[in-house]
């Protein structure tokens, strides 16, 4: 049987597998390419953290919870609403509430909380 893993462990593991899965999905869509989380900035890598670590406390909260997390944490670190994604500038098109998102952008929220959800499960 393998160690059990601290929740700390646990944590980084989820949020890696949730920044692959969503590099995948945006591949998929034919969006903008994320770097491999071994290559990402340490802003990415603690806004993904921070997304794994509210839903391992909140595993039952609605998507929209997580957005909400989300856009309070880019907010806090400087982001505002922009016309496109544009790291230097810190503005992002999905700096809006839930319901203003279209269908793409909501399935985001459900891909974090399905990898958090299959990898960590009740801690």
């Amino acid at each position: 049987m393998p160690p059990r893993r601290s929740k700390e462990e646990i944590v980084h593991i989820c949020a890696q597998v949730a920044h692959e899965a969503m590099r995948a999905f945006k591949i998929g869509l034919g969006e903008d390419r994320l770097a491999p989380w071994s290559r990402v900035s340490a802003d990415v890598r603690r806004s993904t953290i921070e997304g794994v670590r509210f839903r391992i406390a909140n595993p039952d909260a609605p998507l929209s919870a997580q957005h909400d997390q989300w856009m309070a944490e880019r907010i806090a670190a400087g982001w505002r609403k922009g016309k496109v994604k544009d790291v230097q500038k810190k503005t992002h098109p999905s700096l809006v509430p839930y319901e203003a998102l279209s269908e793409t952008e909501r399935r985001k929220d459900a891909l974090i909380a399905s990898v958090v959800k299959s990898l960590a499960g009740p801690l």
